[in-house]
């Protein structure tokens, strides 16, 4: 992450949502064994265990992203809202 010199906000909304936070588990995980775990150059997504224990739960740690919309483009059923970032944070490009 560091070497793509992407500057996210501590406390900026994420900019990556699910339209529906079922679709993960329900059909990602359970149809494709979770291909936003692969996808994503940058490890945003990850399945953890939810808080009873008892399943898994999709977690987007949208600190790490680096702005490729691979996500929007690759999700199965389209159930990841990419938007851009507030604050003009993202990757640092030389000479731009």
């Amino acid at each position: 992450m560091f070497l793509s010199n992407t500057n996210h906000e501590e406390n900026q909304p994420s900019h990556l949502t699910l339209r529906d936070a079922g679709v993960p588990v329900a059909v990602n995980l359970a149809l494709y064994d979770g291909p936003e775990q692969r996808y994503c150059p940058a490890g945003v997504y990850e399945y953890v265990a939810d808080e009873r224990g008892s399943g898994r739960r999709l977690q987007i740690n949208a600190q790490n992203c680096v702005h490729c919309k691979t996500c929007d483009i690759k999700d199965p059923r389209q159930n990841i809202r990419w938007v851009t970032p507030e604050g003009g944070g993202g990757p640092g490009l030389p000479g731009w």
